[in-house]
């Protein structure tokens, strides 16, 4: 909790930091990398000039901030447990944090100039620690979990397989490169992989596991992203027998181990997560009723299409549902996926993934149906949260 003292004051400057808030997170990660350009190693850079890693940062210490004044905030746990399990997937380790915690606080100053007293200074750093301190136990709580060093989380794999799934979509299936074995995860969580670009930059990019744990091997499912430098590189540059640099699983978004109902609504490339999902649920509960319901531009487009509706014979009470918005058939329906559509209980567990639109949509229609806030989970490809 925040000392007294430093609550009024947060309290009293909490408005003047949220107006500038993606101004001194700009700031922030331009003095950074200023300073530590071994950073931008870590870093996606394409929401670095696209904004989003500011807006994203913004938000969560701005919402850190709100839950430390108000008791009836919204829980802050779910985006903390979502930075903690993208951190360990890019290997953050403890000793960063100072880094991080100078250049913030100076960013502050920078920005609000003279009004940033000693007083508001000292307020705002405490609010930093306890946020560091309580992403850093996280973390710990996560490298131990998985026995991961988080000095060294970066492991080599080799591309035992590539397929063309759909329309700009290409499987990689990967198996360790030094024989070892490979780490057991839960069924939507992702991996963060890191390659040399042509021009000299390492970057690194999180992509969701599109098959279930136990085949000996771990799958990413990659559309090429208009402009997207890694996922151009994956598909032009990455072939059989290609060695790749992957970091941990993690995903705080996951199949559950109950036995209710489940719906698995995707759109476009957010298919990723829901194969893995209904992968083991056809391997480990087959009997679990499941509705899988998907959009897509196109058939041509549905990654992994054939793939779950062959998977999807293998349980015993199945819908699969379709929507195109070009090229439908018999089997799909047209234009865009319609929440009412959906078969829905009351003990249903909703999982969603694609476009932010999409997934805010779903969301909203759900909850309009009477599902509760708490059984509809989601996974963002990307920084921030709905």
């Amino acid at each position: 909790m925040l000392s007294p003292a430093s609550a009024a004051v947060v309290g009293a400057t909490l408005p003047v930091v949220r107006a500038h808030a993606t101004e001194i997170t700009g700031e922030f990660y331009s003095s950074m990398f200023a300073a530590h350009p071994e950073l931008l190693r870590v870093f996606n850079q394409g929401n670095q000039a696209d904004g989003r890693q500011q807006l994203a940062l913004a938000a969560a210490v701005v919402a850190f901030a709100g839950h430390l004044l108000d008791p009836g905030a919204p829980p802050f746990d779910p985006i903390a447990e979502r930075i903690a399990h993208k951190h360990v997937s890019l290997g953050i380790r403890a000793e960063q944090y100072p880094i991080v915690g100078h250049h913030l606080l100076t960013a502050v100053g920078t920005v609000l100039g003279d009004a940033v007293t000693p007083e508001i200074a000292a307020a705002w750093q405490e609010v930093y620690w306890l946020l560091a301190c309580r992403l850093i136990a996280a973390e710990a709580r996560l490298y131990e979990r998985g026995d991961v060093d988080p000095a060294d989380v970066w492991r080599r794999w080799r591309v035992a397989k590539r397929l063309d799934e759909a329309v700009g979509t290409v499987s990689f299936t990967l198996v360790p490169d030094d024989g070892g074995p490979v780490p057991d995860f839960r069924p939507g969580q992702y991996v963060s992989v890191a390659v040399d670009l042509p021009d000299g930059r390492h970057q690194p990019r999180q992509y969701s596991l599109s098959q279930g744990p136990g085949r000996g091997s771990l799958r990413i499912t990659v559309r090429r992203a208009p402009g997207g430098a890694v996922s151009g590189f994956l598909h032009d540059c990455v072939t059989e027998d290609r060695t790749l640099l992957l970091g941990p699983p993690a995903g705080d978004t996951a199949l559950d181990a109950g036995a209710g109902p489940v719906l698995l609504a995707s759109a476009g490339i957010g298919i990723t997560p829901m194969a893995a999902m209904l992968d083991d649920l056809a391997r480990t509960r087959p009997t679990r009723p499941v509705v899988l319901a998907h959009a897509d531009r196109s058939p041509a487009h549905h990654a992994l299409r054939r793939e779950c509706a062959h998977t999807a014979t293998g349980l015993a009470n199945v819908r699969d549902l379709r929507w195109y918005e070009h090229d439908h058939d018999e089997q799909s329906r047209p234009g865009r996926m319609d929440v009412d559509a959906l078969p829905l209980t009351p003990d249903t567990t909703a999982y969603l993934c694609g476009p932010l639109p999409f997934m805010y949509g779903i969301r909203d229609g759900l909850i309009r149906r009477g599902l509760p806030a708490e059984r509809i989970r989601y996974e963002v490809f990307g920084p921030g949260m709905l």
